[in-house]
């Protein structure tokens, strides 16, 4: 099975595992009161309050009150990613590509099921289109070496990192696409389903593997 490159690999430190679950605890309260009262509604006092931390740790680990729900969505891409880069290597890269957003979009659990419903009223705020935006591109670069390693030394770099952003601007249509209705987290317009389409649909033309 493909590996993650082994800056990705390495083992955080304890002071790192415990620095990440903490933005996560902030960013799940962040997540809940925006999804309850909306962004604006909503002051960093209260996510602070909500997370049982102190105002001024909130803001030892994030400048605004959006940016606090970032941990939450950047879980998902990494997810993604990874699932990529363990996917058997006899596995025509399409087909990972198609594999991998569908399981990372499908829940598999009641918290799975919260995460995506609480991504869909997120994506429906204006206010956090930003950090939206700027989890996706981090995905993106995120995902061009799992790629480059999949693909081989002789892969032109230009088309992967088009391959790179074609399948994280999948995933975000899929999701953006769900938000937008009242489809459930599973079946028929589910993010799983949707994102098949949107993966094949964009990723179809590529000169990587045709």
């Amino acid at each position: 099975m493909s590996e993650l490159p082994s800056p990705a690999t390495a083992r955080p430190s304890l002071t790192e595992r415990r620095r990440s679950e903490t933005q996560l605890e902030i960013a799940a309260a962040a997540a809940a009161l925006f999804a309850e009262h909306g962004a604006e509604a909503t002051t960093a006092e209260d996510v602070a309050r909500s997370s049982g931390v102190a105002l001024r740790t909130f803001y030892r680990y994030f400048r605004t009150k959006e940016e606090a729900v970032a941990p939450l969505l950047a879980a998902g891409g990494r997810r993604w990613v990874a699932l990529i880069a363990g996917s058997p290597d006899d596995l025509p890269v399409p087909q990972v590509l198609e594999r991998a957003a569908v399981e990372a979009l499908t829940p598999a659990d009641e918290e799975m099921t919260r995460g995506l419903l609480v991504t869909r009223a997120l994506l429906t705020d204006p206010g956090l289109r930003t950090v939206w935006q700027g989890v996706h591109q981090d995905s993106e670069d995120e995902l061009v070496p799992v790629l480059a390693a999949r693909c081989g030394p002789t892969a032109d770099p230009l088309e992967v990192r088009l391959a790179a952003a074609a399948a994280t601007a999948a995933i975000r249509v899929a999701l953006e696409s769900w938000a937008a209705t009242d489809a459930g987290t599973t079946g028929t317009g589910s993010p799983g389903e949707l994102a098949a389409r949107c993966v094949r649909e964009l990723t179809a033309g590529l000169r990587l593997w045709s």
